[in-house]
C-alpha cells in the first residue's frame, strides 16, 4: 500500500475533492444570487460528478492517502452509494421545497456537506478522520432535520438528535481516549498491532474502550437500547431528510464500523463479540415488536430500521467466529445496497405525496408530511402506479422473494449458517416474520376505500414519478439478477 499526498493520492481522493469544491461553488452562488433551481442544479451536478469520480479513485489502486484516509475499492464503493443516495434525496427535495415558501437554498448546501461527511467515513481508517466525518455528517443533519422552522415537531426532533448525538460523541471520544492511553495508536491497523503485543492484564482496558466506541457509534446507528431518538427524529424531519438519515447516514456509520472491526482486530475480543451479538438480537426483536402498532408510517420505518441494523450486526459476530471474512464483507455490502435503495424508495414516495401546494405557515405540528397510516387509505385507487411500487418497496423490506431485500437477507442467513450462529438466526427469522405483518398492514390500508375526512394524496410530478419508478426498477433488477453486483463485491477486500 503506497502512501503520501501525491498526484495519485489526489486522484484517490477525487470524490471528497469534488464534493468539497461543489460546496464552495454552492456557497458562492447563494451569496451572489438566490435561486432554488440553480442551487439544486449545482448540488445535483456535484453529487453526480462525485459518483462518477469514484472510478478515477480506483485507478491508482489501494493506497494510504495521508495518515487519516485510505483510498481503496471499499471506500470507492461506499462513496458511490452515498453520492447516489444524496442525488436521489436532492431530486426528491426540489419539488418538496419549491412548494414551501422561504429561502431554501441552504438546504442543498447542508445536503452536500452531509454527503461529504458520509464519504469521509467511507475513507476513514483513523479515529481523527472518523470524528471528522461523524461531525460533518451530524452537524449538517441537525439543521436539515429542523428545516421546516415554522413547525414545532421538526425543531423538537432536531434538538433531541443534537443532544443525544452529542452525548454519543462524548462516549465515543472517551472510549477512543482509553484505547489511545493503552495502545498508543489511533489508526486502525496500529491499534491491532499494539493490542497483540499488550500484556493480558491490560487487555481489559482495551475491551472497555472498544465497548465505549461501539456504544457511541451504536447511538448513531440507533442500535437497541440506544434507539430512543429514532422514531421522533424520523417523524419530525422532512420526508426526504428522513430517507437520507435512514439510508445514507446509517450506511456510512456502519461502513466505518465494519472497517474498524476488521482492521483493528476487534473481532478477536470475545467479550466484545458476545456483547455485539446481544445488541443484534435485542435490535432485531424489539425493533420489529415496537413497529407493530405504529400509526405513523415514518415511525414504523424508524423502528423497522432498528431491526435492519440488528440484521447487519450479525455480520460483525460472524466475522468473530468465521474464517471467511471476505464473504462476510460481501454480505454486509450487498445488504446495505438493498436496505439503502429500498429505504430511499419508501421515503421518496412519502416525499412525493407531501408535495402539496400551500405555504409553510399552514404547517400543523404533526401534519406537514403525508405520513399518517390513515392517509394511505385509497392510494391504490387514486395513485395505483405509486401504490403498487410502494408495495414492492415494503415487500423488499420484508424480504419477499424476487426483491433485492430477499437476496440481502438470504446472504445474511447463509453467512449465519456458515458461522453456526443458530441463536441469532432464530431471532432473525422471528423478527422477519413479525416484520411481514406490519409491512402488509400498510399495503392492506392502501387498498381500503378512501376516508373522506382525511386529506387525499395530491398529484405527483412526472420527474418524481420517474425517479420512483427508477428506484423500484433497480430493486427488482437486483432481486432477480444480482450476479453482477455480487461479483464486484467479492473483490472489495
Amino acid at each position: 500500500m503506497s502512501s503520501g499526498l501525491t498526484l495519485q493520492g489526489l486522484q484517490g481522493l477525487a470524490p471528497i475533492l469534488v464534493l468539497s469544491s461543489g460546496a464552495v461553488v454552492l456557497m458562492l452562488q447563494v451569496s451572489v444570487k438566490r435561486n432554488l433551481q440553480l442551487s439544486y442544479l449545482v448540488t445535483l451536478i456535484s453529487l453526480l460528478l462525485a459518483a462518477f469520480s469514484t472510478g478515477f479513485a480506483l485507478e491508482p489502486g489501494e493506497q494510504q492517502v495521508t495518515p487519516l484516509l485510505a483510498a481503496d475499492k471499499y471506500a470507492a464503493f461506499f462513496s458511490l452509494l452515498f453520492c447516489l443516495g444524496g442525488a436521489v434525496t436532492a431530486m426528491v427535495s426540489r419539488d418538496y421545497l419549491a412548494q414551501r415558501r422561504g429561502q431554501n437554498e441552504e438546504y442543498f448546501l447542508l445536503l452536500l456537506l452531509s454527503t461529504l461527511g458520509a464519504v469521509i467515513l467511507a475513507y476513514a481508517n483513523h479515529v481523527a478522520s472518523v470524528l471528522l466525518g461523524l461531525e460533518l455528517l451530524g452537524v449538517a443533519l441537525y439543521a436539515l432535520i429542523a428545516y421546516p422552522d415554522r413547525a414545532a415537531l421538526p425543531l423538537e426532533a432536531a434538538i433531541k438528535y443534537l443532544v443525544l448525538s452529542g452525548a454519543a460523541s462524548c462516549i465515543f471520544l472517551f472510549g477512543s481516549g482509553l484505547l489511545y492511553t493503552v495502545l498508543g495508536a489511533l489508526d486502525f491497523s496500529g491499534m491491532r498491532a499494539a493490542a497483540q503485543a499488550l500484556p493480558v492484564e491490560r487487555s481489559i482496558i482495551v475491551s472497555v474502550g472498544a465497548a465505549m466506541v461501539i456504544v457511541g457509534l451504536g447511538f448513531k446507528l440507533s442500535v437497541f437500547p440506544f434507539h430512543m431518538w429514532t422514531p421522533d427524529v424520523y417523524e419530525g424531519a422532512p420526508a426526504p431528510v428522513s430517507g437520507f438519515l435512514a439510508a445514507v447516514s446509517k450506511s456510512a456509520v456502519f461502513a466505518v464500523v465494519l472497517r474498524w472491526w476488521l482492521e483493528a482486530g476487534l473481532y478477536e475480543q470475545e467479550r466484545l463479540v458476545m456483547s455485539v451479538g446481544l445488541l443484534a438480537a435485542a435490535s432485531m426483536l424489539f425493533g420489529n415488536l415496537l413497529a407493530l402498532r405504529q400509526e405513523n408510517v415514518k415511525r414504523m420505518l424508524a423502528y423497522s430500521s432498528i431491526a435492519h441494523v440488528g440484521y447487519l450486526l450479525l455480520v460483525l459476530v460472524a466475522i468473530g467466529v468465521s474464517p471467511d471474512r471476505a464473504f462476510a464483507v460481501e454480505a454486509a455490502c450487498f445488504y446495505l445496497v438493498a436496505y439503502a435503495s429500498t429505504t430511499l424508495a419508501a421515503f421518496t414516495l412519502l416525499g412525493l405525496l407531501s408535495q402539496r401546494a400551500g405555504d409553510s405557515d399552514q404547517y400543523r405540528d404533526n401534519d406537514y408530511d403525508h405520513d399518517q397510516l390513515q392517509q394511505m387509505n385509497g392510494l391504490f385507487w387514486t395513485q395505483p402506479g405509486l401504490a403498487l411500487l410502494f408495495s414492492v418497496a415494503l415487500l423488499s423490506l420484508a424480504g419477499i422473494p424476487l426483491t433485492v431485500g430477499f437476496v440481502g437477507k438470504f446472504y445474511l442467513f447463509t453467512l449465519g449458517v456458515d458461522a453456526s450462529l443458530w441463536g441469532l438466526l432464530s431471532v432473525m427469522v422471528l423478527g422477519s416474520a413479525i416484520g411481514i405483518y406490519y409491512y402488509l398492514r400498510v399495503i392492506y390500508t392502501m387498498t381500503l376505500a378512501a376516508d373522506r375526512s382525511s386529506r387525499g394524496p395530491q398529484l405527483v410530478s412526472l420527474p418524481g414519478r420517474l425517479l420512483f419508478y427508477t428506484l423500484i426498477g433497480a430493486m427488482l433488477y437486483l432481486g432477480v439478477l444480482p450476479d453482477t453486483l455480487m461479483t464486484y463485491l467479492g473483490t472489495i477486500l
